[in-house]
């Protein structure tokens, strides 16, 4: 989990919040209705926060992935964007292995946190839930005549109607000896009116909002408008039914004196809400408005908004709608002919790319883990491209032993940094069933940095080479009659244990991504702070691994050497040294990889 994991849920609280805001200013314009209507306005706030605009947008989208033709976005929706998601986390560049960093602990901490909370607020409600229906068990029936469940418990509990859908009515033993028959014909009313609106549910539903985002104030605040509207409706209809108000007060009066202790909230009872402003608004007997045609137009076109604007705004967009829900935008892309072959006849030799050309690409005599170096960190004729170059682990011996050729065809002209990237890392998720995920830890490592003395290097004149552009890589071969320039870069070669490395025009960066990463047991990391081109040539010896002899594509450490090494013709000819280190690296780690049927 990471920082920008977190941007989602930032984007759905200010949501909530502002569907909260609107639903204040809502229920100030029916200050003057009935206090049912703003109770369903509340009731509507707080089901927002289980209902992410996210998903209203991914209907749309879905709706309009058979849209052929591209509309233009109204500027409502996108400034409805912009406002919905303020927190939106732009994707990060790709950085090189020394940009890297370590896993941020500070969200999963948070996670942790979060699920305690959850926990709590859930252990904590069902102690409340086991004590009520303990009370339940031990009551015993009552005969009243009620279209209702009615039972006595032995506990000083106010009157309140418990359960979800098997509703029972629950009185105190020796509350009709405290009231008189029109104080408990009312309080049985105002139950009754709890039963009919299905409070319980409502109340439930607002309890798992709360727990789930406990964090946040805004719930419990709500949670209190919730009671207090849903208390206010009941107290009105009683009294429009004919209840006294004197006598409807009086009896929740009497109910506060002898029972004190309170359901649970999720239970509804009688003396919830703000009793002062109750009892005044019993007394009062004001009679409320019902809705007339403009509120309820009024309230009806919020409701159309806050459902059909975010489906609405995925219909018109639905290629961004399917982003953001998480789905797959476009397809990776693909060659649309691939030919791979086992090629036995590569001995020792290994390779790189063959005769390429804009829309088509060949890679000869490479192991599985040399095209997984050309996929993940792209490589053009011998020069890096991208400086990002993971490590790559795990998988069968055959993956850095068995040479294959592979030739592809894209549509179009793809350049190369397409081919040999995303093309050719979906080639091997395809033929060789290849599945693999990132890790990020601290390895050891060794920085590139200049000797005290200065570096002895040769700066490369300017225009005696031509840097190499990513999207058009040079050919291999020049066609005939073609005079192939002289292209920038460092280049190796050895024969048998004497290693040779070349540059004309090859920058620090190239050395250490493209040569000496592959050559060292450990990365290498630029950081001498040289920022220009230069030519020089270095000899060393060098003896690889056995089983990775002359695999340009398998890391490789150093063994027993009769010359000088990599590190001492490093500081003696150039100026430069090798420090070990501590740094983060990428490590590719193969997790499934098979031999693939040829074609």
């Amino acid at each position: 989990m990471t920082a920008p994991d977190l941007s989602p849920l930032a984007n759905h609280l200010w949501q909530s919040t502002l569907c909260v805001a609107v639903a204040w200013l809502l229920t100030l314009a029916l200050r003057n209705n009935r206090a049912s209507a703003r109770y369903w306005v509340w009731l509507a706030a707080s089901v927002k926060f289980l209902i992410p605009f996210s998903l209203l947008v991914s209907a749309g989208g879905h709706l309009g992935w058979r849209t052929t033709h591209a509309v233009g976005q109204p500027r409502f929706f996108l400034a409805m964007e912009q406002i919905s998601q303020p927190f939106a986390v732009q994707a990060p560049m790709p950085l090189p292995r020394m940009g890297a960093t370590s896993v941020n602990p500070v969200p999963a901490i948070l996670l942790g946190v979060w699920l305690c909370g959850v926990a709590i607020g859930t252990v904590f409600w069902a102690c409340r839930w086991r004590r009520i229906q303990s009370l339940r068990r031990a009551a015993t029936p009552l005969d009243l005549n009620l279209p209702i469940r009615v039972m006595s418990s032995g506990g000083r509990l106010e009157p309140g109607v418990v359960g979800i859908f098997r509703l029972v009515l629950l009185l105190p033993e020796g509350i009709m000896s405290h009231l008189t028959p029109a104080q408990l014909e009312a309080i049985l009313a105002h139950e009754l009116r709890h039963v009919q609106r299905q409070d319980n549910l409502t109340a439930a539903i607002h309890m798992l909002v709360e727990t789930l985002f406990w964090f946040y104030p805004l719930t419990w605040w709500l949670r209190l408008r919730l009671i207090e509207e849903r208390e206010r409706a009941c107290d009105e209809e009683v009294v429009q039914m004919g209840s006294e108000p004197q006598v409807y007060a009086e009896s929740i009066l009497k109910v506060c004196e002898f029972y004190l202790a309170s359901l649970a909230p999720c239970a509804a009872g009688v003396t919830g809400g703000r009793l002062k402003q109750r009892i005044e608004g019993i007394m009062a007997n004001r009679l409320t408005e019902k809705l007339s045609r403009g509120r309820k137009a009024l309230l009806a076109s919020a409701a159309i908004l806050a459902l059909s604007g975010p489906m609405v705004a995925g219909l018109i967009n639905p290629t961004r709608s399917r982003a953001q829900s998480g789905g797959a935008v476009v397809p990776p892309p693909q060659f649309e002919v691939a030919s791979v072959k086992r090629n036995p006849t590569c001995g020792a030799r290994r390779g790189g790319p063959g005769p390429s050309s804009p829309g088509r690409i060949n890679l000869e005599c490479q192991t599985v883990l040399g095209l997984m170096m050309t996929a993940y960190g792209v490589f053009a004729d011998g020069v890096t491209v991208s400086p990002t170059i993971p490590e790559i682990t795990g998988g069968p011996g055959w993956v850095t032993s068995d040479p294959y050729d592979v030739a592809a065809k894209a549509e179009g002209d793809a350049p190369f940094p397409r081919m040999a990237g995303p093309m050719l890392r979906a080639l091997l998720e395809d033929r060789f069933k290849l599945r693999v995920h990132r890790e990020t830890k601290e390895v050891p490592v060794y920085y590139l940095t200049v000797v005290k003395t200065g570096p002895k290097l040769e700066p490369t004149k300017e225009g005696s080479c031509v840097p190499i552009d990513p999207n058009h890589p040079p050919a291999p071969v020049a066609t005939p009659g073609e005079r192939r320039p002289t292209y920038c870069g460092p280049r190796f070669q050895r024969r048998g244990s004497t290693m040779t490395v070349a540059s004309h025009g090859g920058t620090m960066e190239q050395l250490t991504a493209a040569i000496l990463s592959r050559i060292v047991d450990r990365p290498v990391f630029d950081k001498t702070g040289l920022a220009g081109r230069y030519d020089f040539q270095i000899e060393f010896e060098y003896v690889p691994d056995s089983g990775n002899a002359g695999d340009l594509g398998a890391p490789q450490s150093p063994a027993v050497l009769d010359g000088p090494s990599i590190f001492a013709v490093l500081q003696a000819k150039l100026g430069l040294k090798l420090e070990p280190g501590k740094g983060p690296n990428e490590i590719l780690v193969i997790d499934r990889v098979e031999r693939p049927t040829e074609n």
